[in-house]
Order: structure tokens, then sequence, then C-alpha cells
């Protein structure tokens, strides 16, 4: 056997060390993967993280988020993800579960860094004192769509960046200061939505979907089409809220792309309501590109 010769030994040694070079550089610099369920969670992700993260949506701006299944794409999303971010209370109870444990995943199981509850930081209203089937789909964590309140945007917001941090140490300083400046327009925003004239205003609502964003901003919520959560109204129970808006005189009937155009149609034509269809989520219309314009775009939608 001729013995190799020194140049060919000398230059695959440098090869291979450029090789593992590259490998070891592609680790040290790949960017956290986060798979967020929803896309006003993919959005406050996508402001604390910006190009640090490589960020996944599984949910569609228009879905329904209470009726979503599980999808092999999405089990394949989660099988990668470093953390997995979602709403919580119950909002992601029909697939996420299955997601978690299909992924075979151990970072994103529960009690694990990469698994983030975001409600875990709000003040949930309506929890219920007791559950009961004959009372409708009622969440029995209280009420999940806390996504539409400044209020606890500006903590989940926090502890996002205090999450991101424990898993990304090297670059905390860059998603606490991105945190910082959130809290710093979130205020700026506050101010200028607090000036639009909504207290003391009325509405019927078709779900249960605004309560937060009335507790914050002093409009009412006087009746809803859904006599229960998720069943649809009786015509006895449409003829209760025709009763109640010759009575009060509320100012619209507010619902989404995803609830009951149908009954607030019919409604809105016996009472002469208007029916105002509220941006209800991140990339819902054109014009709701992040958080700060959906809720500008909401604002705008209830003047």
């Amino acid at each position: 056997m001729q013995p190799i010769p020194f140049k060919e030994v000398r230059m695959k040694n440098i090869m291979l060390t450029i090789l593992l070079f590259g490998l070891l550089c592609s680790t040290a610099f790949a960017k956290p993967a986060v798979v967020a369920t929803l896309p006003w969670v993919a959005s406050i992700a996508e402001a604390i993280g910006k190009d640090k993260l490589e960020i996944v949506t599984l949910v569609k701006p228009n879905q329904d988020p209470h009726m979503i299944e599980a999808k092999p794409s999405m089990i394949l999303a989660t099988r990668k993800a470093d953390i997995l971010m979602y709403n919580g209370l119950d909002l992601e109870i029909g697939y996420l579960p299955v997601l978690i444990e299909s992924s075979r995943n151990p970072k994103i199981q529960p009690g694990r860094l990469g698994n983030l509850d975001c409600s875990q930081f709000v003040s949930v209203i309506e929890k219920p004192s007791a559950v009961d089937r004959s009372l409708g789909d009622v969440h029995p964590l209280g009420n999940p769509h806390y996504h539409l309140s400044p209020k606890n945007i500006g903590v989940v917001a926090d502890g996002m960046a205090k999450r991101l941090s424990e898993l990304d140490p090297a670059n905390a300083s860059f998603y606490t200061g991105n945190a910082a400046t959130f809290r710093n327009q979130l205020q700026q925003k506050i101010r200028e939505w607090q000036t639009m004239p909504l207290s003391g205003k009325r509405f019927i609502a078709y779900h249960r979907f605004f309560e937060y964003l009335s507790n914050e901003f002093g409009f009412s919520l006087i009746g809803y089409i859904e006599a229960k959560p998720g069943i649809p109204p009786s015509a006895g129970h449409l003829q209760q809220l025709i009763d109640l808006s010759r009575q009060t005189k509320p100012h619209a009937i507010l619902t989404t792309a995803y609830h009951g155009r149908k009954q607030t149609d019919a409604l809105s034509s016996r009472t002469g309501l208007t029916v105002i269809m509220v941006p209800h989520e991140v990339g819902s219309t054109a014009q709701a590109k992040d958080w700060f314009s959906l809720m500008d775009a909401v604002f705008a939608s209830l003047r």
C-alpha cells in the first residue's frame, strides 16, 4: 500500500476542520424555534424577539380558535420547537394536548422551560363557580379572550421576555430591551385609546369576547345573542333581545368574522341596530398587521 501524500492528508484535515467548525457554528448561532398557537401570540413574540427567533404560527387569523383540530403539519412544527407559546385557559384544549403528546419533544412538555402558557401572567375574569354542560361551552378556567386587553398584554410581553431570556441567555438583554420598548409604546397607545368615545356606550354581543376590553374602557355589554356559550339562540331568546333593545337603545351589535352572522343579521333587521364586525385577531384584516394595529382597528370599529 502506497503512503498517502502529505499534502492530501493536510488538505483532508483542513476540510474536516472546516466542516466541524461549520457544524459547531450552526449549532451555536441557531435561532430559538418558537411555535405560537395564535397569530396574536406570534405577534408579541416577534416584537420581543425580532430577528433572533424563528416563529411558526399554527392557527390562521380567521379560524375559530375554539374549533381547531390537530394536523400532521402542527405535530411536525411542535416536534422541532424550542418553545411553545399559547393562549391558555383551555382555548386550545381541542388540539394542543394532542400536539404536545404527539410531538414527543421533551422541551415543550408541561412544566418545562419550553412550555409557555401566556395566561399565567393574566388577571383572569369570569371564572365560573361551577361548570355544568347545561350551561353551554363554558370555559372552566375563566374568559380566555384576554388578547384585546392592553393591561394584560403588557404583562404577557414581560413574561415572554423573561422566558426567552432564560431559554437564550446570550440574548437576554436584547429581549428585555425590546420588552421595555413594547411597554413604552403600549403606554402611549393606551393614552390614545382612552380618548376614544366609548365610555357609557352599550352594546349587544354575539359571544363573550369583549369583556376585558369593556372592563378597561368603560362600555357595557348588556346582552348576548348566545344565550349560552357555543349554543345558537332560540327564537324566544332573540325576542328577549329585541325587547331589550327597544328598552335600552344599545349602540350596536358586536360580532367577529366567525361568530353567528346569520343571527346577528336577523337581530339587526328586527331592531335597526348596526352590526359591527370587530377585527378579532392579528391578520384578520389588512390593517391588523401586528397587535398594536389590531387594537387600532378594534377601537376604530367601536367608535
